[in-house]
């Protein structure tokens, strides 16, 4: 074999080699840099005490709040510190555009709300995309990477702030108990439905949950930014869940579209599945 296709080969088997490992090489040391920041959420936690959810906690609450916490099983139960949970769905990133399969891990800290958001898209067969979006101490942030190695996202300031904190208020609803702590005020606006407003390190946001008659929240709406031709803008958005199930005796919504409500029809651009998730084990899966 002539010398120059010897040498072609070799350069297209080194391409490849690096097509393949570089990007596993990164992924695994951007999986590890979430990972880290999980134990740092995570490092205070045992420290903290915990009580016991009686039926006297929600007394207060709007009606159609205590229906949803009795139907979630939570009464009776320890009050949640920590969760953690997996995910799989697929999300686009413009309407009509073509779905991305995605997975991902996601773990909270309740008393001093906060969470780390680790995903991993698939763009195309060889080209994927991580993502961490965090909240932590009042602080929003949101990094995404083409094959874990080139920034496509670096996101953070006030809209980040807000936004991540919108999303921890709509997430509630997969850990129920979290409607009790004082930085989220209910208002009640009907038998299904009522209004909370979360407040945090000078940081305020709102959202109306819907319920039916049963207690399963059926939607959430509040505004939340989003960036439109390199500007935030403040929009509608929400979630609208399909599918309700039972995980370690807590009922809470598995199945849920992640919506973003547009004057004209809704933007669903996050089709999303909880295939399991812990409470009150603050650890890495």
């Amino acid at each position: 074999m002539p010398k120059s296709i010897q040498l072609v080969l070799a350069l297209i088997i080194l391409f490849l080699l690096l097509l393949i490992v570089v990007p596993r090489i990164a992924r695994v040391l951007f999986v590890k840099n979430g990972e880290n920041q999980v134990a740092a959420l995570f490092e205070d936690i045992d420290k903290e005490s915990s009580k016991t959810i009686g039926r006297e906690d929600m007394k207060n609450l709007p009606y159609p709040v205590q229906r949803w916490l009795i139907n979630s099983n939570v009464i009776g139960k320890d009050e949640v510190k920590t969760v953690r949970l997996k995910q799989q769905g697929r999300m686009r990133t413009e309407k009509n555009g073509k779905w991305m399969p995605t997975k991902a891990e996601q773990y909270f800290t309740i008393n001093e709300p906060g969470f780390i958001w680790i995903a991993d898209v698939k763009m195309a067969p060889l080209v994927r995309l991580s993502g961490i979006d965090t909240y932590k101490a009042g602080t929003g942030k949101m990094k995404i990477k083409v094959f874990s190695l080139f920034p496509v996202v670096d996101a953070k300031g006030p809209e980040m702030d807000s936004g991540t904190m919108m999303r921890y208020l709509a997430e509630m609803m997969w850990y129920p108990s979290a409607a009790l702590k004082p930085y989220i005020k209910w208002e009640e606006i009907d038998e299904t439905s009522a209004k909370a407003t979360m407040e945090n390190n000078g940081i305020s946001v709102s959202g109306v949950f819907y319920f039916n008659e049963k207690g399963d929240i059926l939607r959430f709406v509040g505004k939340r930014y989003r960036e439109v031709e390199g500007k935030y803008v403040l929009s509608d958005w929400g979630g609208i869940n399909k599918e309700f199930k039972e995980f370690k005796g807590i009922r809470i919504p598995s199945k849920s579209d992640v919506t973003w409500f547009e004057k004209d029809e809704e933007f669903r651009w996050f089709e999303v599945e909880i295939t399991d998730i812990q409470y009150n084990v603050p650890s890495l899966y």
